[in-house]
């Protein structure tokens, strides 16, 4: 007898038990999900002919009311629900107009050591936070490349909060009477911290693309959770794909690549209202006679699919200077940071 989940998707034209079947192993698992593919994605993974795949697209967006126009007001109302992640340095989250977006790509870029994945531990530890202590209340799903997930560093991070917040992120954890004084308290708010952030290491570029279909079966999975899915980190996007493919032979591969992986991340941000932050690397541009030398890698797409551009610069000591390069709504920035033993910190 037919769930009533594989019921649902055979209502849709074209699909039997056999296709719902398959649509499901491979994450198709509503309408919404179906609506947002593309006839190619779905034609291979449900094994189906390609007008085959685009009515039942078709059909999914009719029954999930996605894919047509809407009012201003319809969109300021879905914009309503955006979350802001803060990094609690008052100058940088004003900057950015209160914080990192859900529903968009923030890509911070930089030079080696400027503290890129900094940022991500960061926010990993941030997102698990309190709402009005700057936080989603949600967990983070860390997409690891270059073996920068350091799992000391984020204790570190949990550790130097302010103490305020330190005990607000307690009672949200459920550590009853906790103290931010108390090791065994801030020992099992860190284990806390640690249990929601779902790390994997990507070896090469497909399997960077496959984990980002998986951060969308997690994100499904914590939908509906005390604690869903509110972050997806990427550190590094591009270290893959710069190494695989080489020459100018190989640039249309990579960055057609480059915009499907991309668009399957962007997918998780939009489906489940979480904050999409990739790190990327730069270059050195010789023709540059004047300013800064340095580029981000991944051209023109990786460019055009950033909400957000942050670039990150050395200064004295510890000291960081952050650039907001591009934003549709907001004015290009400067503002600065410290990189702490406790974390990133104001000035």
């Amino acid at each position: 007898m037919a769930t009533a989940k594989s019921q649902d998707l055979e209502d849709l034209p074209g699909v039997g038990p056999a296709t719902a079947e398959k649509l499901r192993e491979n994450g198709y698992d509503s309408y919404q999900s179906i609506a947002v593919a593309s006839p190619g994605e779905l034609s291979n993974k449900a094994d189906v002919g390609e007008s085959s795949a685009a009515d039942i697209i078709n059909a999914a967006r009719d029954a999930a009311d996605i894919g047509g126009f809407e009012t201003g007001t319809s969109v300021l109302e879905r914009r309503e629900r955006i979350g802001k992640l803060k990094f609690l340095i008052p100058e940088l989250d004003e900057m950015l107009g209160g914080g990192v977006e859900t529903q968009s790509i923030t890509e911070v870029y930089g030079e080696f050591g400027a503290g890129k994945s900094q940022i991500t531990h960061q926010l990993a530890v941030n997102v698990q936070l309190p709402a009005d202590h700057g936080g989603l209340e949600g967990r983070c799903v860390f997409i690891d490349t270059e073996d920068t997930f350091r799992p000391e560093r984020i204790d570190e991070m949990a550790r130097g909060l302010d103490d305020d917040v330190i005990e607000a992120a307690m009672e949200l954890h459920g550590i009853e009477d906790g103290s931010a004084g108390n090791e065994a308290d801030l020992e099992a708010l860190v284990q806390s911290f640690l249990d929601k952030i779902h790390v994997a290491k990507a070896f090469n570029s497909n399997h960077q693309i496959l984990l980002a279909e998986k951060a969308k079966e997690i994100s499904k999975e914590y939908e509906d959770d005390e604690f869903p899915v509110r972050l997806l980190c990427v550190d590094s996007l591009t270290a893959h794909f710069r190494a695989e493919y080489v020459g100018r032979g190989e640039l249309a591969s990579r960055q057609q690549k480059l915009n499907k992986h991309l668009h399957d991340i962007d997918r998780v941000g939009n489906l489940y209202n979480s904050a999409v932050v990739v790190t990327n690397q730069v270059q050195s541009n010789p023709d540059a006679f004047f300013g800064d030398p340095t580029k981000p890698i991944g051209g023109n797409i990786l460019g055009h699919k950033s909400t957000f551009r942050m670039y990150l610069k050395k200064s004295k000591g510890n000291k960081r200077i952050v650039k907001l390069v591009d934003a549709p709504n907001l004015p290009d920035g400067e503002s600065v940071m410290r990189v702490e033993g406790a974390g990133l910190k104001p000035e």
